[in-house]
């Protein structure tokens, strides 16, 4: 799937809050109007963020059924560069306008054509450097699918502005409904193709069949569009002066006038428009760098292992495994981004002067308390799930699910560190870590295959490193809100025992079981009943806390909807 989903989920958290702010006060919208529009809003973006999760798991299982890890490895090894385009493309734009608390139309054209014209551009040197990238990874057929998989950005660049204008005005459910159906369609065009046995191709053509949804729907849905004002009134101009011109008799003297040409009024109307993009380039460059280094991060073994072994076999194994993790991990990421960052701002106010660390601890609490049962969770049942959904053949890529999902289990909390640093004013620091990170990543998987390691140690190495970094996150949390290690400590190490005994306990006990169906309903069965028991009887304030405020939260949702 295109990224733009992960970037509208990624975005939505800030964006509604300013605009939430912004319709109150110049809308005129009531508070209790207001109140309602944000518990619809919350009962819907949880909606959509599980059928998101399921459509996308049910296409892709159907899939790997169907699919080769060949396949998929040709696909992986043309992600990176598909991705980065689209970052370029938006440029941080997008998140910058999203979190204006009143962008103009202006604003709004400036990112629209910015977009467009940067799309295009960037469509063509990839076009043409097609080949040196098949060149590159010595596989032919990747200059025509790279050819094809490059458009996905082209048509995403047509609806970014449109997706911030749902974003910005609360237009959750909308939102929703442009995920799910695009998923749907794009997921039923995968699997006829897959049977028509145009294996890669039909991958590609997913792709574009997703991007190209989500830009007909945001179109559909927001009535915000684009204009070229400043071409329209010189080209007004013009005529009238050309009319003015025409009128006069041949015996008067005409004085000289010399037309513009409609390029160059063109060129001046972009110009014109493009000025309120360049004024937000200062928030938005940082955003993009960041966006860069993580997209190097996340796509390295995609690059690498392409490269290393070619034919996209063993890629195609990784990408497997690395698809169900990412899935987990944005659904408990997607948690924490949506109420970390604006919590975070709050007990930054005045009146709550150094609760900053309180809050934040209390968040890492709750993150570990989710995160560490279901990553490791999933590491437990990885063997079962993998040859039991999608086939033998994907057997390889079940033990570095397994591994990955170590990791897996701290990336949201990463997430939080990430907020925090954000929510403090220092963008520049997350940027400088975020590179840092990507550089050791691709540092380490490179220097490991050059001493003879096979793929199962690199993603070991990624894996430890990933984790030993938040010794980093960690340091800067001390510097920003005096969080001191026992206390985080204190947060995390419980949290992990508890979930990694519960699991080795569950794994032990049913290791002499062969894989079926049985064996994984009663792991995950052993391993639910002895942590949330074990945290019970152990008088865990989080687990207690979380279960009334789930009731709570659901009664109060109740009464604004019918307020």
């Amino acid at each position: 799937m295109n990224t733009d989903s992960n970037a509208y989920a990624k975005h939505s958290a800030p964006s509604l809050q300013g605009r939430a702010g912004g319709e109150s006060a110049v809308g005129g919208e009531s508070a209790s109007s207001l109140k309602r529009k944000t518990a619809q809003g919350l009962i819907w973006g949880g909606f959509s963020n599980g059928m998101v999760q399921l459509l996308g798991a049910v296409f892709g299982v159907w899939l790997l059924n169907i699919l080769s890890p060949d396949d998929y490895g040709k696909m992986a090894a043309l992600v990176i560069f598909s991705n980065i385009a689209s970052v370029l493309q938006e440029s941080g734009f997008t998140a910058a306008l999203a979190n204006k608390r009143e962008p103009t139309h202006e604003e709004y054209n400036a990112v629209f054509w910015f977009n467009i014209i940067v799309g295009i551009v960037l469509y063509v040197i990839l076009f043409f450097a097609a080949p040196l990238i098949a060149d590159f990874y010595n596989e032919p057929v990747l200059c025509p699918l790279g050819r094809l998989a490059f458009l996905g950005f082209v048509f995403s660049c047509f609806g970014t502005a449109q997706r911030a204008y749902l974003f910005g005005h609360l237009m959750v459910k909308q939102a929703s409904i442009m995920q799910m159906a695009s998923i749907t369609i794009s997921g039923i065009v995968a699997v006829c193709l897959a049977y028509a046995g145009l294996a890669y191709w039909g991958l590609a053509i997913q792709n574009l069949v997703y991007v190209g949804s989500v830009t007909a729907f945001a179109w559909f849905f927001s009535p915000w569009r684009p204009s070229l004002p400043a071409l329209q009134e010189e080209v007004k101009n013009e005529r009238m002066k050309s009319e003015k011109y025409g009128s006069l008799k041949s015996s008067e003297k005409i004085p000289v006038h010399k037309s513009k040409s409609y390029f160059s009024l063109f060129i001046l109307s972009l110009f014109t428009l493009l000025r309120p993009a360049w004024q937000m380039f200062g928030f938005s460059s940082k955003l993009l760098v960041n966006s860069l280094a993580f997209q190097f991060n996340n796509n390295a073994f995609g690059v690498l292992l392409n490269r290393f072994y070619p034919g996209g076999h063993i890629a195609g194994i990784y990408s497997n495994a690395r698809k169900w993790d990412d899935m987990a991990i944005a659904t408990i990421g997607g948690m924490v981004q949506g109420v970390a960052q604006p919590v975070l701002r709050e007990s930054q106010a005045p009146s709550a002067e150094g609760a900053v660390s309180a809050v934040f601890r209390k968040l890492l609490r709750f993150t570990c308390f989710v995160s560490f049962p279901c990553l490791l969770g999933l590491a437990l049942i990885a063997e079962d799930f993998i040859v039991l959904l999608v086939g033998e053949k994907w057997h390889a890529s079940a033990i570095l699910l397994s591994i990955l999902c170590v990791y897996g289990a701290f990336s949201p909390i990463v997430t939080l560190y990430s907020n925090l640093v954000i929510s403090r004013g220092r963008s520049t620091v997350n940027m400088v870590i975020g590179l840092l990170n990507c550089a050791f990543v691709w540092g380490g998987i490179i220097v490991l295959h050059s001493l003879g390691y096979g793929l199962k140690e690199m993603v070991v190495f990624y894996v430890v490193l990933n984790i030993a970094w938040l010794f980093v996150w960690q340091t800067c949390a001390r510097r920003l809100i005096g969080l001191h290690w026992r206390h985080a400590l204190k947060d995390v190490v419980p949290f992990f025992v508890f979930a990694f005994v519960v699991m080795a306990i569950a794994y032990f006990a049913t290791r002499a079981m062969d894989i079926s169906w049985i064996r994984l309903f009663l792991r995950i069965l052993i391993a639910v009943v002895l942590y949330v028991g074990s945290l019970w009887i152990a008088r865990a304030q989080i687990l207690r806390e979380s279960v009334k405020y789930i009731f709570k939260r659901k009664q109060n949702i109740n009464t604004s909807i019918k307020t």
